[in-house]
């Protein structure tokens, strides 16, 4: 297949679907241009329709040409080699594997951060969170240090350059944010840099607009 087809990425909505954020974000950081089909989660519209789109009835979901792929790890990995020359990893091997490393740890861990703080872009609480959070956030944020520790002259995101390393941890950053998590000041410069990426800020502004169309639609 020629790399001028166009993908088709299959999301959530962009205020609560965090693994939809890791592929979408990626793509337009790079000027991928796909189509986007945005399913609202936990509604009939989705059980209705995602059986047309995903074999786990899950998102998100990428379909190129007859190929689908799920699972946002493996979309990243199709991205990188599909449209990115590679570029959506660190080029150096070793950097790369660390990369990996901490990408995969994202993937598979964190359940404490992910179930107690959900995903929520517009939301704001300064309730205190649980020490099982914190615990969590605090590997998160030696990672973030360790990171920036060794390539901080190379850029200012975990591994100098954006890379699908700083996808996978966004949506903690999103996290910090929306429920006044703490942390120190190296994690604070790195969720800010995250923050005013513009593919961000656009999601941001989708998820808001999303809220305020939900708003309308309830009363």
């Amino acid at each position: 297949m020629s790399n001028a087809v166009r993908p088709t990425l299959v999301i959530g909505n962009k205020n609560y679907s965090s693994w939809s954020l890791r592929p979408w974000l990626l793509l337009k950081h790079h000027a991928v241009e796909f189509d986007e089909v945005r399913l609202p989660l936990d509604t009939p519209e989705f059980y209705t329709r995602i059986g047309n789109y995903s074999p786990t009835a899950r998102v998100p979901v990428m379909h190129v040409d007859k190929l689908v792929v799920w699972d946002s790890l493996a979309i990243l990995e199709y991205t990188n080699e599909r449209w990115l020359d590679g570029a959506g990893w660190p080029r150096d091997r070793d950097v790369r594997a660390h990369a990996r490393a901490v990408s995969a740890e994202m993937h598979s861990g964190f359940q404490t951060l992910r179930t107690q703080c959900p995903m929520d872009c517009v939301k704001r609480s300064t309730a205190p969170v649980s020490v099982e959070v914190m615990r969590d956030i605090e590997r998160i944020g030696a990672i973030w240090r360790d990171c920036r520790a060794r390539h901080a002259a190379a850029g200012a995101f975990l591994f100098g350059d954006f890379s699908i390393a700083d996808a996978m941890y966004a949506p903690v950053a999103l996290r910090i944010v929306s429920y006044a998590i703490p942390i120190g000041p190296v994690e604070r410069g790195y969720v800010d840099t995250l923050l005013a990426l513009p593919a961000m800020r656009e999601w941001l502004a989708d998820a808001e607009a999303e809220q305020r169309a939900a708003r309308r639609d309830s009363r």
